[in-house]
C-alpha cells in the first residue's frame, strides 16, 4: 500500500508553503520513493513469473492427472485389457457404437480420400438410404483420429481402440485444464483452478458422461468449447496487454471453429453465449468493440463451417447466425448523436427495438431462401414440454420419457450439495448478481464506471468478465432445470464460477463492504478469507471424497454380456453377408460396430426420416397383426428381425414409458376414461405371440436362433399359409 500511495504523498507536499520541515519531509518522501525502484521491478517481475510457472504447472498436472484417473477408471470398470475385441465393441452403447463404427471403417479404406468417400456417399449403413454420415453425424473427429492413428505409425505400437478412448481421455485433461485456467483467470489465483477440478472429479456424475458413452460428441466437443470461454474471459478483461489480448483473440477464434466441427450442436450453445454478450454490451460500454470482434467469429466459423461441412443448411438457418448478424447491422446504423440529447434517447430505443426484432425478421428471411428441412418432432416435443399441446406421438412421448430430456432428479441437486458446491454457488452467484444490479442502477443514473476495478472499491460486479459469467451461468442453468441432459454443460461452469467466488478477495471486499465491517480491517479479511475458505473447502473433500475415488480404483469391475457376445458371434458366422437387420436402434448400432452388417434404423435422434423408421420398427413390441409386421419389416427390405426379451417384458422406472405402452397409446389400443385404463385389440403382442410358433406367425417369421435375451427370426420371402 505503501508504494501506490508514495507519488500521491510527494505531489500534495509540494502545493504547501516551502517550510523547512515540507522540504526535510518532502526530501524523506523523495529518498524513499527513489530506492525502492531499483529493487521493486526485478522483485515484482520474478514474483509473477513464479506465479504464472506454477500455477501453469499446476494446471497442466490436473489435467494430466484427471486424464489419467479416467484411463485407470475405465480399465478397472470394463477389465478392458483382458477382454477381447468383440466384447470391447460392446461397451459402446447406443450412438456411441454408430461413431466408433465409422472409425472402424476409415481404417479398413484402402486410402483416406476412399474412406471420406464412402462416408460421405453411405449406403452400406441403413437399408435404402444412402447419406453423408460426415454430415449428418459430424463425423470429423472420427476423421481425425483415423488419420493420426495411420500418420503417427501408432498401429505398430497401439490398438485403434485405445489409441481412440486415449484421445477422448486426453481431451477431457484439457477440459479439466482450461476450466482450471478460466476460475485462475477470474480470481487472480491458481488456488481457485485447484478446487475447480476437485469439484468438476468429484461431481463427476454430474459433469461428463466421459464413463458411460466415451464416443459421444459432446466428449469431443466441450473441450474445445471450455478452451473458447477460458479465451474469452481473458479477452474480456480491462487490463489486458496487446500481445495478451491478441493470444485470447486467435485461441479463441480456433477454439469457436474447431467446437462448431465437432459437434451438431454447438451453434445452440454459441447462441446462449452470443445473448450473454449481448447483455454485458448493453451493461458495458467500454467493451462494445471487443464484443462485436467476438461476433465476427462467430460470422467466420459459420460460413467456414458451411462450407466444410458440405454446404450444411443448418448452419445457416441457426438463431445465431440471424442473432449476430442482426447485431452487426443494428450497429452499422448507429448514428453519432450527443449523448443525453432527446434524439439520442430516441435513437436508443429504436436501437433496442431493432436488436429484439431483427433477428427473428432475419431468421425468417433466410429459411425462406435456404432449403433445409424443420424437425418437426423436436417442435412438436418442445410444445409438449413445456405445456402448449398434447399428442399420443409415439417419438415425441419417447423424448419425453428419455432421461436427459426430463427435469434433473431431486439426487442431483443433494450430490451437489453433499460435495458443498451448491451452497457456495449460490453465494457466489447472490453476491455477483446483485454487485451487477447495482452497476445498472449505476448506468441508469449516468454515473460512469471506473475502466479498472480494484479489490478496495468492492465492486465485483463491474468486471466485465463476471457480469458475462453471471449471465452465462444464469441461461444455461435456467435451461438445465428443464432438461437434465444440459447439466453435463452447466455444472462444470458452476464447479468454474463456485471456486472463483471463494477464492476472490475481491468478492468478499465487496460482501464486507455491504455489511460495512469495521472492527477488523476489511481488505485484510478478504485476503485471509480468500485462502482460508478454499483450504478448508479443499480439506473437507480430501477427507471425505479422496478414499472414495481411491476405493474407484482398486475395486475391479467386469462388464459381463455374454447373450450379447453369442449373438454377434452367431450373426458374423452365420447370417449372409448381404443380410438387412431389424430390430431396436440401440441394438442396431451395436449390429453395425459389431459385424459391419446393413441395418433398419440406427439410435439418432436429429433425422427425421430415421425417427419414422424407428417408430415402425419398434411395431414389433404393438398389438399388431403378423401381416401388418411382415409388410412393414419388408418395406425396409429386412432379411432377420431380433426380437429383445428385456423390451418385451419390460418393467417400467417410469410410468407409462415402457415401449410397447407408448406404441398402444399410439396405435390407439389404449383409452383412458375418468382414470380407468381401456385395453382393446383384435391381436396380441406381436413379441410374446411369435414365439409361440402357430400359424400365422411361422408363416411369415422362421425362428433361427435364440438365446436368454434374444429370439432371431429369418423373415420369410415366400410365404406358405399353412394351419
Amino acid at each position: 500500500m505503501a508504494e501506490e500511495e508514495g507519488p500521491t504523498v510527494e505531489l500534495r507536499q509540494r502545493k504547501k508553503p516551502k517550510s523547512p520541515e515540507n522540504k526535510d519531509s518532502a526530501k524523506e518522501v523523495k529518498v524513499n520513493d527513489t530506492s525502492v525502484p531499483e529493487r521493486t521491478p526485478k522483485y515484482v517481475l520474478f514474483q509473477r513469473f513464479a506465479k504464472i510457472f506454477i500455477g501453469c504447472l499446476a494446471a497442466v498436472t490436473s489435467g494430466m492427472m484427471y486424464a489419467l484417473y479416467l484411463s485407470a477408471y475405465h480399465e478397472r470398470k470394463f477389465w478392458f485389457s483382458n477382454r477381447q475385441e468383440l466384447e470391447r465393441e460392446i461397451t459402446f452403447q447406443g450412438d456411441s457404437a454408430v461413431y466408433y463404427s465409422f472409425y472402424k471403417d476409415m481404417l479398413k479404406a484402402p486410402s483416406f480420400e476412399r474412406g471420406v468417400y464412402e462416408l460421405t456417399h453411405n449406403n452400406k449403413t441403413v437399408s435404402l438410404k444412402t447419406i453423408n454420415a460426415v454430415q449428418q453425424m459430424s463425423l470429423y473427429p472420427e476423421l481425425i483420429a483415423s488419420v493420426l492413428y495411420q500418420a503417427t505409425g501408432s498401429n505398430e505400437i497401439i490398438e485403434p481402440m485405445y489409441f481412440y478412448i486415449g484421445i477422448v481421455f486426453g481431451l477431457q485433461g484439457i477440459y479439466v485444464t482450461a476450466l482450471f485456467v478460466t476460475s485462475w483467470l477470474m480470481s487472480g489465483t491458481w488456488l481457485a483452478g485447484m478446487l475447480t477440478v476437485a469439484w468438476f472429479t468429484i461431481n463427476r456424475v454430474d459433469t461428463t458422461r466421459i464413463e458411460y458413452s466415451i464416443p459421444l460428441r459432446e466428449n469431443w466437443a466441450l473441450p474445445y468449447f471450455a478452451c473458447q470461454v477460458a479465451a474469452l474471459t481473458g479477452y474480456l478483461k480491462s487490463n489486458l496487454n496487446t500481445y495478451a489480448e491478441r493470444f485470447c483473440y486467435l485461441l479463441m477464434s480456433a477454439s469457436t471453429y474447431t467446437f462448431m466441427m465437432m459437434w451438431e450442436y454447438s451453434h445452440y450453445l454459441l447462441f446462449l453465449q452470443a445473448v450473454s454478450l449481448f447483455l454485458l454490451d448493453i451493461f458495458t460500454v467500454e467493451q462494445g468493440d471487443k464484443i462485436h470482434e467476438v461476433y465476427k467469429i462467430y460470422i467466420f466459423s459459420l460460413f467456414l463451417g458451411y462450407l466444410l461441412q458440405f454446404e450444411n443448411p443448418a448452419l445457416l438457418v441457426s438463431p445465431l447466425l440471424s442473432f449476430v448478424s442482426a447485431l452487426m447491422l443494428t450497429k452499422c446504423l448507429q448514428l453519432n448523436v450527443k449523448k443525453g440529447t432527446f434524439v439520442a434517447k430516441i435513437m436508443k430505443v429504436i436501437n433496442f427495438y431493432l436488436e429484439c426484432t431483427l433477428p427473428v425478421t432475419l431468421n425468417m428471411i433466410i429459411k425462406m431462401f435456404v432449403p433445409h428441412t424443420e424437425n418437426e418432432h423436436m417442435l412438436e416435443f418442445l410444445e409438449v414440454k413445456f405445456g402448449l399441446n398434447m399428442t399420443k406421438n409415439f417419438t415425441v412421448n419417447w423424448l419425453l420419457c428419455q432421461e436427459s430430456l426430463q427435469t434433473p432428479s431431486q439426487d442431483f441437486f443433494l450430490r451437489l450439495t453433499q460435495s458443498s458446491l451448491l451452497p457456495f454457488y449460490i453465494l457466489v452467484l447472490i453476491i455477483c448478481l446483485l454487485s451487477m444490479m447495482q452497476v445498472i442502477f449505476r448506468r441508469l443514473n449516468g454515473k460512469s464506471l471506473k475502466e479498472t476495478v480494484t479489490i478496495e472499491d468492492g465492486r465485483i460486479g463491474e468486471r466485465p468478465e463476471i457480469i458475462y459469467h453471471i449471465i452465462h451461468t444464469i441461461l444455461l442453468g435456467s435451461l438445465a432445470m428443464v432438461l437434465e441432459g444440459l447439466k453435463y454443460i452447466w455444472t462444470p461452469y458452476v464447479c468454474m464460477l463456485a471456486a472463483f467466488g471463494v477464492c476472490s478477495p475481491e468478492l468478499w471486499m465487496t460482501l464486507f463492504k455491504w455489511l460495512r465491517l469495521r472492527t477488523v480491517h476489511p481488505i485484510l479479511l478478504a485476503l485471509i478469507l480468500s485462502m482460508a475458505v478454499p483450504t478448508i473447502i479443499g480439506l473437507s473433500l480430501w477427507k471425505e471424497f479422496f478414499p472414495r475415488l481411491m476405493t474407484e480404483l482398486t475395486e475391479l469391475q467386469e462388464f459381463y454380456d455374454p447373450d450379447t457376445v453369442e449373438l454377434m458371434t452367431w450373426i458374423k458366422r452365420q447370417a449372409p453377408v448381404a443380410a438387412v437387420f431389424a430390430g431396436s436402434p440401440q441394438l442396431m448400432g451395436a449390429i453395425k460396430l459389431c459385424t459391419g452388417w446393413v441395418v433398419t434404423s440406427l439410435p439418432l435422434y436429429n433425422d427425421d426420416d430415421l425417427l419414422m423408421r424407428n417408430e415402425n420398427i419398434y411395431q414389433i413390441y404393438s398389438k399388431r397383426s403378423a401381416e401388418d409386421i411382415y409388410k412393414i419389416l419388408t418395406s425396409y427390405k429386412a432379411n432377420y428381425l431380433i426380437v429383445e426379451d428385456a423390451i418385451c417384458n419390460e418393467v417400467a422406472t417410469v410410468r407409462g414409458c415402457r415401449v410397447k405402452d407408448l406404441l398402444d397409446i399410439a396405435n390407439g389400443h389404449v383409452v383412458f376414461e375418468e382414470d380407468d385404463k381401456l385395453t382393446y385389440s383384435k391381436y396380441g403382442r406381436f413379441c410374446h405371440e411369435v414365439k409361440i410358433n402357430y400359424s400365422p406367425y411361422v408363416n411369415y417369421f422362421t425362428r433361427v436362433y435364440w438365446n436368454r435375451s434374444y429370439f432371431v427370426y429369418k423373415i420369410n420371402t415366400v410365404i406358405s399359409f399353412q394351419s
